[in-house]
C-alpha cells in the first residue's frame, strides 16, 4: 500500500523526470537517437528519486545529461588518388565522476551529434555497472573504412589523431575500438599519438595489439560478454544455451564472437548479417567461414552461400528477426529491431534476447518485449564485456604486466555474473523484480550519482 507521504514523493520525482526531459526535448530538438537513450534511462529513475530526494535536490539528472565537454573538429586526409577529403571528428567527454572518460571511437557515415552522444550517455551507466574506475565518453567521425585501402585509412587515422590528441591521455580519455575501428585502426591511431607526445604511453588508447600493449581476450570481449550475462539470466529463469536456436545479427566483432560462444555453450545459431543482407542456415553457422569472409577477406556475407549452398541469403537484413529462434542476439547497430520486429519474435515464441549491440532495440520494441514476458538483457548491461576488458587492460598498462588468456576471460566471466547480480538486486530493491532494464539503470546510476554529489559542484 501506497503511503501520502510515498506518493507526493513519487509525484513529485515524476514531475522533476518530466520537466528535465522535456528541457532537454527543447533543447536538443533534431537528436532523436540521444532523447531515446535519456528517455530509457529516465523512464526507470522515478522510484529512486521518490527513495532518495537528495538526486532532486542537487539537480543531479540536469547535470547528468549535460556533456561535461564535446569537441568536434575537422579531419582532413589525402586519399589514393592525391585528392583532399574532409570529414567530422568528435568527441565527447560525458562525464568523469567515477574516473577518466572511457569509450570506443566510431568510424561510420551515420555518426553525427546525436549518435556520438546517445552512445556517451549510455557509456556513462555502463562504465559504472563494470564497477571499474572509469567514466563516459564516446567519439568518431562519419568516415566511411568501406572500400578505402589500408594507406587511406592509416592516412585518416593519422590525421584523425592530429586533431584529438591533445584532449587524450592514460588519466583523462581513454578511446577504444567501435564500428569500424579495430585493432589495425588503434594501431594506427597510436603510432600517430606515439609520434606526437614524443612518449609511450600505451594506457592512452585501448584495443590495441597484444604484442604492443594490448589485453587478451579484447577482441572476444563484447561478444562473449554478452552471452555470457545472457547465460546467467537463462540460467536464473530454469533455461540454458544447450540446444538452443539463436539467431545473431551482424558479422562484425561483437556478432563473430557471440556466436562462438554461443556454439560453445550447445546453442546452434542458425542466422547473421550484415548491411546488405542475411544468410540462414539451417545445419547452422559454419563459424570459420564467417570469419574468413569478414576477418580475412573482408567480403559480403552473401558470400557465404556460395561455400554452403544449402544456406540461403536474404537482401532485407532487417527480415532476420523473422526467422524462428529461442534466443535473439542483436549485434549490429541502433535500433534494429523496431515494435513490428520484437512482435514477431514473440509469436515464433523467443524466450530471450540479449542487446550486444548498442541501443538495439526502440523502447516500443521494448515494451513488448517485456509486456510478453521475455527474458531481456539490455545493452548497457548486457554489452558491458568490452569495456570491462578495456579497463583490464588499462590496468595491464599501468602496472606493465600481462594476463594470459584463461585469467581474463575468467576475470571477464566473473564481472558478468557481478553486473548481471547487481541489476537483479537494484530491481528488487526499487519493486522492480526480474525487469533488468530498470537494474541496470538503477544501479548504473546510483554509483554516478552519490560520486558527483560526494564531488560537489564541479
Amino acid at each position: 500500500m501506497i503511503t501520502k507521504e510515498k506518493n507526493q514523493a513519487l509525484l513529485q520525482a515524476e514531475k522533476y523526470v518530466e520537466n528535465v526531459y522535456h528541457s532537454l526535448q527543447e533543447r536538443n530538438p533534431h537528436e532523436s537517437e540521444f532523447l531515446q537513450a535519456v528517455k530509457e534511462i529516465f523512464d526507470s529513475l522515478t522510484p529512486v528519486l521518490a527513495a532518495n530526494p537528495k538526486y532532486i535536490e542537487e539537480n543531479i539528472l540536469e547535470r547528468i545529461v549535460e556533456p561535461e565537454r564535446l569537441i568536434t573538429f575537422r579531419v582532413s586526409w589525402i586519399d589514393d588518388n592525391g585528392q583532399v577529403q574532409v570529414n567530422r571528428g568528435y568527441r565527447v567527454q560525458y562525464n568523469s565522476a567515477l574516473g577518466p572518460y572511457k569509450g570506443g571511437l566510431r568510424f561510420h557515415p551515420s555518426v553525427n551529434t546525436s549518435i556520438i552522444k546517445f552512445l556517451g550517455f549510455e557509456q556513462i551507466f555502463k562504465n559504472s555497472l563494470t564497477d571499474q574506475l572509469i567514466g563516459g565518453g564516446k567519439g568518431g567521425s562519419d568516415f566511411d573504412p568501406k572500400g578505402k585501402s589500408d594507406r587511406e585509412i592509416m592516412r585518416f587515422c593519422q590525421a584523425f589523431m592530429s586533431e584529438l590528441w591533445k584532449y587524450i591521455g592514460a588519466d583523462t580519455d581513454v578511446p577504444a575500438g567501435d564500428i569500424g575501428v579495430g585493432a589495425r585502426e588503434v594501431g594506427y591511431l597510436y603510432g600517430q599519438y606515439k609520434k606526437l607526445r614524443g612518449a609511450t604511453e600505451a594506457g592512452v588508447l585501448t584495443g590495441k595489439r597484444a604484442d604492443f600493449g594490448g589485453s587478451l581476450v579484447r577482441t572476444e570481449a563484447t561478444g562473449y560478454g554478452t552471452v555470457y550475462f545472457v547465460d546467467e539470466m537463462l540460467k536464473s529463469n530454469g533455461h540454458d544455451f544447450t540446444g538452443k536456436t539463436v539467431v545473431v545479427s551482424g558479422s562484425g566483432n561483437v556478432s563473430i564472437y557471440a556466436i562462438e560462444k554461443a556454439h560453445e555453450l550447445g546453442a546452434k545459431v542458425v542466422a547473421c548479417s550484415d548491411s546488405q543482407g542475411y544468410v540462414y542456415d539451417p545445419e547452422g553457422i559454419n563459424l570459420e567461414t564467417v570469419k574468413e569472409l569478414k576477418e580475412t577477406d573482408c567480403q559480403r556475407i552473401s558470400e557465404y552461400v556460395s561455400k554452403h549452398p544449402h544456406a540461403e541469403f536474404c537482401e532485407n537484413c532487417s527480415d532476420i528477426w523473422s526467422i524462428p529462434c529461442d534466443i535473439a542476439l542483436p549485434c549490429a547497430t541502433q535500433n534494429e529491431i523496431n515494435e513490428e520486429d520484437a512482435k514477431n519474435l514473440v509469436n515464433n515464441n523467443v524466450i530471450a534476447i540479449g542487446e550486444g549491440a548498442n541501443m538495439p532495440s526502440t523502447l516500443e520494441a521494448i515494451n513488448v518485449f517485456l509486456e510478453n514476458n521475455v527474458l531481456f538483457a539490455p545493452a548497457k548491461a548486457a554489452n558491458a564485456g568490452g569495456v570491462a576488458v578495456s579497463a583490464f587492460e588499462m590496468a595491464q598498462n599501468s602496472s606493465r604486466t600481462y594476463w594470459s588468456f584463461e585469467e581474463a576471460d575468467t576475470k571477464l566471466h566473473d564481472t558478468m555474473k557481478s553486473i548481471y547480480q547487481d541489476c537483479m538486486e537494484s530491481a528488487e530493491k526499487y519493486g522492480q523484480s526480474g525487469n533488468l532494464v530498470m537494474g541496470a539503470n538503477i544501479a548504473g546510476f546510483i554509483k554516478v550519482a552519490d560520486a558527483i554529489i560526494e564531488q560537489g559542484v564541479v
